[in-house]
């Protein structure tokens, strides 16, 4: 008997590439051989990824027969190699999957999707985990039909379809695929709840699987209501600045929609996953925090900080170093250390600036002042954080007075020449994301 799956089918607005995740395995196998006997799908430029991770002994094997297998269906086949870093502290399978989704990421370009071979049986395993660590509906949702990648989108057409239907499939159609022994290992926490616990499951409740995949859809409707208030909540929050928040906005939230908009908030600035601790500093900070100091919490690479009424999020970056000094004649753009940007906008004839960071006890002369002022005390005045001034770079002239302060601060006759000559000095701070105020970003 044929046995056949309904025609996977993509949005029409989704016009790129497309690109199949394949193991070699039964799952992956089944999708590679229905996407590539649907005529619309296999128009889109369908091509394959296989990832080496080099784990097993026959993995030079593995992607033999992926190879051939594409060769027999005339799809083309990329072998992608990857090192998995073996103590990266999360465990080998999650490292393996880091390193598999980074490479898949490596080979999309706008508008490209992925298609993966997830089913129902892996969207119940999912649940169950998320469960255990005590997740909420966000991950209870677990995984998504269609879901955006920075440079596309993930597609998993086979989610709401069960394992056994796959394998009836694929032994109607004579597929060969590749079976991974570590599969029917127990150590991974995925391998015993697929190997022990769902079989287990099943023999009380034989839906155990389907009725676990319809709690994920709950929860992906519960989700989406949820973050229409988050993404309210948080656009109320904004300062002009989309990486920092007012803490006032923040504080009349209640705790549970407060910890939302801030993992909402990381989640759209594309920042690691906010962990509970930085919630939960946040909520002490919020109820305790004194003004007089800027405490701040690391993760991944990441910083939350706070400063008078702000709280903002970023990359831990180094301050522009001391020792930085450079010559310019306002030409071309200068490329600062940090990653900031330095540009003049209007003719630069005769000009020798010398471009530095702050050295502490500068002095400005303001226009419209008679006297000179603390530049500290200036940008205090203009309520300039501090995640701006550790970038500031200061523009002198060739006897050390000081010109500008970024395009925050100008001296009087410094701004006399930019505007009589229609010019415009210009600062980016490092991080496209992150622009400098010319004002209180409040």
């Amino acid at each position: 008997m044929q046995i056949e799956l309904p025609a996977p089918e993509l949005p029409d607005a989704m016009q790129g590439r497309l690109f199949v995740g394949y193991s070699g395995g039964l799952d992956s196998s089944v999708l590679l051989h229905v996407l590539a006997h649907t005529p619309a799908l296999r128009a889109r430029d369908l091509r394959v990824l296989h990832v080496h991770h080099g784990l097993h002994a026959d993995a030079d094997d593995w992607a033999a027969h992926c190879v051939a297998t594409c060769a027999r269906l005339h799809v083309p086949c990329s072998v992608i190699h990857v090192e998995v870093p073996r103590d990266s502290g999360g465990g080998l399978e999650a490292a393996a999957r880091g390193a598999r989704y980074t490479a898949f990421a490596g080979q999309l370009e706008p508008g490209d999707v992925l298609a993966l071979a997830h089913h129902r049986d892996d969207q119940a395993e999912t649940v169950l985990l998320r469960a255990l660590r005590a997740s909420g509906p966000d991950g209870l949702a677990a995984m998504r039909p269609l879901r955006p990648l920075p440079n596309g989108w993930l597609w998993r057409p086979l989610l709401a379809l069960p394992r056994a239907q796959l394998h009836a499939y694929a032994q109607a159609h004579a597929l060969h695929w590749i079976e991974d022994p570590s599969n029917a290992a127990i150590e991974a926490d995925r391998n015993f709840l697929r190997n022990r616990v769902l079989p287990l499951l099943r023999t009380r409740w034989p839906q155990a699987d389907a009725a676990l995949a319809t709690v994920a859809t709950l929860q992906a409707d519960t989700s989406a209501l949820l973050t229409v208030g988050d993404d309210e909540a948080l656009a109320a929050a904004r300062t002009r600045d989309p990486a920092v928040l007012r803490l006032d906005t923040l504080r009349a939230l209640p705790a549970a929609r407060r910890a939302r908009v801030l993992r909402r908030w990381t989640e759209v600035l594309q920042m690691p996953p906010l962990p509970a601790r930085a919630v939960d500093w946040c909520n002490a900070d919020l109820e305790a925090g004194r003004v007089d100091r800027v405490p701040c919490f690391d993760w991944a690479g990441h910083r939350l900080q706070r400063w008078r009424s702000l709280l903002q999020a970023g990359p831990i970056r180094a301050p522009l170093g001391s020792t930085f000094i450079a010559h310019w004649d306002g030409r071309a753009p200068l490329h600062l250390p940090d990653g900031g940007l330095l540009r003049l906008d209007g003719p630069a004839d005769g000009v020798d600036w010398t471009v530095r960071a702050r050295q502490g006890g500068e002095r400005i002369r303001l226009p419209g002042r008679a006297h000179s002022h603390a530049l500290k005390h200036v940008l205090q005045a203009l309520g300039v954080p501090p995640w701006i001034r550790a970038q500031l770079p200061v523009l002198a002239d060739t006897e050390g007075r000081v010109l500008a302060a970024g395009n925050l601060a100008f001296d009087t006759g410094f701004e006399a020449w930019l505007r009589g000559g229609d010019r415009q000095l210009h600062w980016l701070p490092p991080g496209a994301m992150h622009t400098a105020p010319d004002a209180p970003i409040a």
